[in-house]
């Protein structure tokens, strides 16, 4: 097997725990905080392990996908400690993107050859919760085959309250309107204790539960998050996976796990010293670690496990590749949150960039869909095939920080009738 030769050395805690995994059998909150807490060549086992455990699962394929993140307003009635991107309604940097801009924008990355468009922004006072959507039906409309991404569960919930609507009510809804899935962001760590002080007032871990189940319910299917790195403890961390395994039992409805480092540089909580003992993101031992645990913990409920590129770079996510991740995300274009953050990537990845990174470690890119049904798989004759978006200038995008100085995108106070 594929630890015989470390056993000698190993923790024999550690090995029975890898070896009830590789069992299929499902590892408790304690056995998770092991893995968390262990160090040295136990590590490097379980680095090892969890990357043997995705070659079999994913036969050496290394996913991605086409799309563009629209962040349509970075204003927002929450004030979360470790965002860096909303802005109050006061505030000059404020930005809204009206809908023919983000069908503009849409449609700019479709005739690039993207399948996916990923939606997210702030919660702007007095919005109109027709607003998100006529935002899927104008996209449709527009460009009916292309996947829509969008929503998180703190937004689905801004809008039902603001329609004065059931959960359930506005995403069928939605549903209707063209939306396919939505990301399991606003998660954070699952723990209220750890919410109430990074995130006050923010969605609570029992609605963020029942929004995504409530979602997997009606048809529309969502990745799951946790954002590690700041002041959790591997008993959060544990408790955190334990819930998403949970819901996936339940519903089969996470289409993949995606570990994301809490960058500190511009988060509030952090540079402002908001909160004792913080921790400035985790470090690339810890990244590796958890990307390593996700494998392990979420094998049999979760195929796929995502490294976030823009936090950890080309070459970190290489790194990531070889011990249980298996996808990329996508080329995105326009990612704005963490970029805002203080991330250094997150632009665009281009296509030919990612298959040249997959390529470099020996593995297999693939284009997949939103759903990971595959579009293309790549081999070494490919090597220098080049598309549409491998030709063009990141610059002619935009970027976060251009944005927020534009007149003709500034924010106004508006009322719910300037939002459709």
């Amino acid at each position: 097997m594929i630890f015989e030769r470390f056993q000698k050395e190993m923790d024999p805690v550690i090995s029975d725990i890898l070896n009830k995994s590789l069992n299929d059998k499902e590892l408790s909150i304690s056995e998770i905080i092991e893995l968390v807490e262990c160090n040295g060549i136990n590590m490097n086992l379980l680095v090892a392990f969890a990357n043997y455990l995705s070659q079999t699962k994913n036969k050496n394929i290394v996913t991605y996908v086409l799309n563009r993140n629209i962040n349509f307003t970075n204003v927002c009635i929450k004030r979360c400690g470790f965002c860096a991107f909303s802005r109050d309604f006061r505030q000059e940097e404020g930005y809204f993107l009206p809908i023919k801009e983000i069908v503009r924008r849409a449609k700019e990355a479709y005739d690039l050859g993207a399948t996916e468009v990923c939606i997210q922004a702030g919660l702007p006072p007095k919005m109109d919760g027709n607003f998100y959507i006529e935002i899927c039906k104008s996209i449709k409309k527009v460009i009916p085959s292309i996947h829509i991404h969008a929503f998180s569960p703190e937004e689905i919930m801004y809008g039902a309250f603001l329609l004065n609507i059931s959960i359930k009510e506005y995403l069928l809804m939605l549903k209707e309107a063209g939306l396919d899935s939505i990301p399991g962001t606003a998660a954070e760590i699952l723990d209220q204790e750890i919410r109430n002080i990074i995130s006050p007032g923010r969605i609570t871990v029992n609605n963020w539960i029942n929004t995504i189940k409530t979602a997997h319910s009606v048809g529309i299917p969502s990745t799951a998050t946790m954002m590690y790195g700041h002041i959790e403890s591997p008993l959060h961390i544990a408790k955190h996976f334990e819930i998403i395994k949970n819901i996936q039992k339940e519903t089969k409805g996470f289409t993949e796990f995606v570990p994301l480092s809490f960058v500190h540089t511009e988060a509030p909580m952090y540079n402002r010293n908001l909160i004792d003992k913080i921790d400035p993101g985790p470090d690339g031992i810890n990244v590796i670690k958890i990307h390593a645990i996700a494998r392990i913990a979420l094998n049999n409920f979760i195929n796929n496990i995502q490294v976030s590129w823009v936090k950890e770079g080309p070459r970190m996510t290489q790194v990531l590749l070889e011990g249980g991740a298996n996808d990329i995300g996508g080329t995105l274009i326009n990612e704005s949150i963490s970029t805002s953050a203080g991330a250094q990537y997150g632009q665009l990845f281009k296509p030919k960039e990612i298959r040249q990174m997959i390529f470099n470690i020996q593995k297999i890119p693939a284009q997949r869909t939103s759903l990971y049904k595959i579009i293309k798989r790549y081999s070494e004759d490919d090597y220098d095939y080049s598309e549409k978006l491998d030709t063009v200038n990141p610059n002619s995008f935009g970027s976060y920080q251009e944005l927020i100085k534009l007149d003709n995108f500034r924010f106004q106070r508006k009322d719910k009738s300037d939002y459709i």
